[in-house]
């Protein structure tokens, strides 16, 4: 019996070293979309307190993947890019991704990320992403 595609994500998820070291809670996964939490904490941030800019990437990187990956099965990035919006600063950041374009061998995907502050989103990056297809 094939796990229901969430249950998927969150086990690759669960299999990567540095999502669960930077704590990354994959919360939403399915028909070309995924979202991820990530609770703020001092190791995330850089010398003035915003979430640090590697880790910034690294959500859009990863929210990207697992949003294709839910077209595609097993992928990997050949591209990404991000732009920062505003200071990353909150309790919580979240990343949200879709599926822009799935072709047989590439897929484009976007993505957002939002910090949480006092119950409150707020845009602060976003990204996108060229991935492949892998075989074999």
């Amino acid at each position: 019996m094939t796990l229901p595609i969430l249950e998927q994500i969150r086990a690759i998820n669960a299999s990567a070293p540095f999502n669960r070291w930077a704590g990354f809670d994959v919360t939403a996964a399915g028909e070309g979309r995924a979202e991820i939490r990530l609770a703020m904490r001092d190791e995330l941030t850089q010398y003035s307190g915003f979430l640090h800019a590697g880790v910034t990437g690294a959500l859009i990187d990863t929210v990207c993947g697992f949003t294709a990956a839910t077209v595609a099965g097993r992928v990997l990035a050949s591209h990404y890019q991000v732009g920062f919006y505003a200071p990353a600063v909150g309790q919580l950041m979240i990343a949200r991704g879709h599926v822009v374009k799935a072709g047989k061998r590439q897929i484009f995907a976007n993505a957002e990320i939002f910090a949480v502050a006092d119950g409150e989103e707020r845009l602060v990056a976003g990204g996108s992403s060229v991935l492949m297809v892998a075989t074999g």
